[in-house]
């Protein structure tokens, strides 16, 4: 998770904030702020409120009701100087036909009062070597580059990133990363909407997921949903010759399952437990008397996207705040 190194003061604050189209309201008076210097993560399923909300943040969209402040101003009534001090990056554009890096730059920064270096914008993206390469001989990743150094040019306060990595390989998502965590060392501020949860784990300091237009969660992404608070699964497959009835006390009280493989070989277990250092301790030494290994023994709390899903999917049940005293065999 990202370290926050801004001011703290608040660029984005939202009270009540309602849209509705015709019958249907989309956002249903929700409350957010964003603080100066920190990456801050929307999350929704589509159709949750979160593309609406970002339209009237970008002042690209009315509002039905509710106040709004950005950068000190309303979005809905900020005029030229307000929008030179913010960055958008949509989810899919295009580049100039026929312009180069360099030039796309050059064009762009015209819109601007005060722009930032062309030269040092594609330094900050990772795009010095590619200055006289054609826009769209670009690589997609390399595209994505240009998309948030056309954002940069104008030397933004606060920047809107939608979907940045978007069908991008491991290794380009990672370099993204990098390049958006590094907007920290410029002070601009990051308002970021994904699906990726990994993503908004690494990158975030706070994350805020909307689910049918109403916040259901809103915290850092080491706690949010209670996440460091809920049950640990440990799972582990039975030694040769072992049986569940041989595990210690404290292992057989945090049983949940244990599942046959399907092809005959030794079962696997899962346990769940509020302290798992209770179940491992027993389970360990058991297993060194014993003489066993357990070469897959796994631990794991829910992860941010087991929290989402447990926030957004009515029935998914991904959160245990205690280990339930229930096993089967199948």
């Amino acid at each position: 998770m990202g370290t926050s190194t801004g001011t703290g003061d608040p660029v984005i604050t939202v009270s009540g904030l309602r849209m509705r189209y015709d019958s249907f309201e989309a956002v249903r008076g929700i409350d957010l702020e964003v603080r100066r210097g920190e990456v801050f993560a929307f999350l929704g399923p589509n159709g949750a409120g979160k593309t609406t909300t970002v339209e009237i943040l970008e002042g690209y969209r009315r509002r039905t009701g509710g106040d709004v402040t950005v950068l000190g101003e309303d979005p809905a009534h900020a005029g030229p100087p307000w929008r030179a001090r913010i960055g958008v990056v949509l989810q899919e554009s295009r580049p100039e036909r026929d312009l180069t890096v360099a030039e796309c730059l050059r064009l762009y920064a015209g819109y601007y009062p005060s722009p930032r270096g062309i030269d040092e914008t594609m330094e900050l993206v990772g795009l010095a070597g590619q200055a006289d390469a054609t826009a769209t001989r670009l690589s997609g990743g390399q595209r994505r580059r240009l998309d948030v150094a056309l954002s940069l040019i104008g030397d933004p306060e606060l920047l809107f990133l939608d979907e940045p990595t978007t069908g991008f390989d491991p290794s380009a998502r990672r370099a993204a990363w990098d390049m958006i965590a590094g907007l920290r060392s410029l002070g601009v501020t990051v308002f970021l909407t994904t699906h990726f949860m990994d993503e908004a784990e690494h990158l975030a300091d706070h994350v805020m997921v909307i689910s049918e237009g109403r916040i259901v969660a809103s915290g850092p992404p080491g706690t949010l949903g209670g996440r460091q608070r809920a049950a640990a699964e440990i799972s582990f497959t039975l030694p040769p010759g072992a049986s569940v009835a041989a595990l210690p006390g404290p292992v057989r009280d945090a049983l949940v399952a244990v599942r046959a493989d399907g092809t005959g070989g030794a079962d696997h277990t899962l346990l769940r437990s509020a302290r798992p250092l209770a179940v491992l301790g027993p389970l360990i030494a058991w297993a060194e008397h014993e003489g066993h290994d357990l070469p897959d023994l796994e631990v794991r709390r829910p992860s941010l996207e087991d929290v989402y899903l447990a926030l957004t999917e009515p029935g998914t049940d991904a959160l245990h705040p205690e280990a339930p005293r229930h096993s089967e065999a199948t």
